[in-house]
């Protein structure tokens, strides 16, 4: 994980992935065979933690991961850095984040806590944010985000966002985002690429069928989900399939909407996700009573059996046919604001995100920019 992007034009991106590894700095002693299998840390020690294997390659992540956006609702700075450094020392080592969060608040606030040697302990990801625009546009957020992160490369990219129907065209379009993620590979600035979203399954598997050979695929996975434009039935499956890295995220379902109702609990919730095969969890965290319940989920973890799987299924099953209890899926107002630009549909004012990124009016997201000629590749 020391590797700096020297190295990287060095050896080649074959030997770094085999040899810089998150595992030589955990207490993860042997490899899974499959990225949900799991791999554990010796009993007894403090910060105990899972780790599994990052799909093909030979690299293992904490079971659970820190979630990006929440870092923007802690109250302060102070205590957005100090959640991020008892994560690290609990043995989290999956940092998510995205370009646009916040106006770049969140990468920035997370540069701040990896400082005094703590960029080398962790998976560190974030989110390229052209929502369509071109491979050059996806270059510059790339600088931004390595300049926040105060680092000279990332161990994962991602395409933030495919949550519109013509969103696999415009990624694989001529001069789009898959070039820009061949260009910093070669660079040695990206370890590992891949692509999120949370709105249909139909978009993830169109962006697998289209055949870039990405290194992970982030989604939303939940007991409700199962009933619902299932990702788990559906996109894990072929995920795994192709020896890709499934990131579970939203396992409380976003807003949390079906434990505030008493349908489920937040343990059960947790635990369903990690019980799916995947390489991590990643979770909302806004505050350290959540990141320490989270991390006793952990420490006393069990994967739920298929008889404990499917009876939470069957729970949730009369409250999820509708998306009340995973929102994103169903309204707009869930998507990430900047991915409503390009494609020309309005704003929702009443949001905070919003409101500051309009206010704020220096990003490139605000200066109208011609979208890639839609072609294969």
């Amino acid at each position: 994980m020391n590797t700096t992007r020297r190295d990287f034009l060095k050896v080649g991106a074959g030997a770094v992935a085999a040899a810089s590894s998150v595992s030589a700095n955990s207490k993860a002693h042997a490899a899974s065979k499959a990225s949900g299998e799991r791999v554990a840390a010796p009993a007894g020690e403090a910060g105990d933690m899972i780790y599994r294997k990052f799909g093909r390659m030979d690299v293992h992540i904490s079971a659970i991961g820190v979630g990006g956006h929440h870092l923007g609702d802690v109250p302060t700075l102070d205590e957005a850095v100090q959640l991020v450094h008892e994560a690290i020392d609990a043995g989290v080592t999956f940092f998510d984040n995205a370009w646009e969060y916040y106006n770049g608040k969140t990468e920035t606030i997370l540069g701040r806590a990896l400082r005094d040697g703590r960029r080398e302990k962790v998976f560190l990801m974030t989110k390229v944010c052209t929502h369509g625009r071109s491979g050059q546009l996806a270059m510059q957020m790339l600088e931004d985000s390595l300049r926040r992160y105060q680092t000279d490369h990332l161990d994962l990219w991602q395409i933030h966002g495919i949550v519109y129907d013509n969103d696999p065209e415009l990624a694989y379009a001529r001069g789009g985002v898959l070039e820009a993620f061949d260009r910093a590979k070669k660079e040695g600035k990206v370890r590992f690429v891949g692509f999120t979203g949370h709105k249909d399954p139909a978009f993830h598997l169109k962006m697998l069928e289209l055949g870039y050979p990405f290194d992970s695929v982030q989604m939303p996975l939940n007991p409700f989900d199962a009933n619902f434009h299932s990702f788990e039935k559906q996109v894990l499956p072929e995920v795994n399939r192709r020896g890709m890295a499934a990131l579970g995220m939203k396992s409380m379902g976003g807003t949390a909407w079906g434990i505030k109702a008493g349908v489920v609990q937040a343990e059960e919730m947790l635990r369903y996700a990690m019980s799916l095969p995947v390489a991590t969890t990643i979770c909302g965290m806004d505050s350290l009573d959540v990141l320490h319940q989270n991390l006793r989920v952990v420490r006393n973890f069990q994967p739920m059996t298929q008889s404990e799987m499917d009876t939470l299924r069957a729970r949730c099953a009369p409250t999820a046919a509708d998306g009340r209890f995973e929102p994103y899926k169903v309204s707009l107002r869930y998507d990430n604001p900047m991915t409503r630009m390009p494609h020309g549909f309005p704003f929702d004012h009443t949001q905070r995100e919003v409101t500051e990124m309009l206010d704020k009016a220096d990003g490139p997201w605000l200066v109208p920019e011609t979208t890639p000629e839609t072609s294969r590749r």
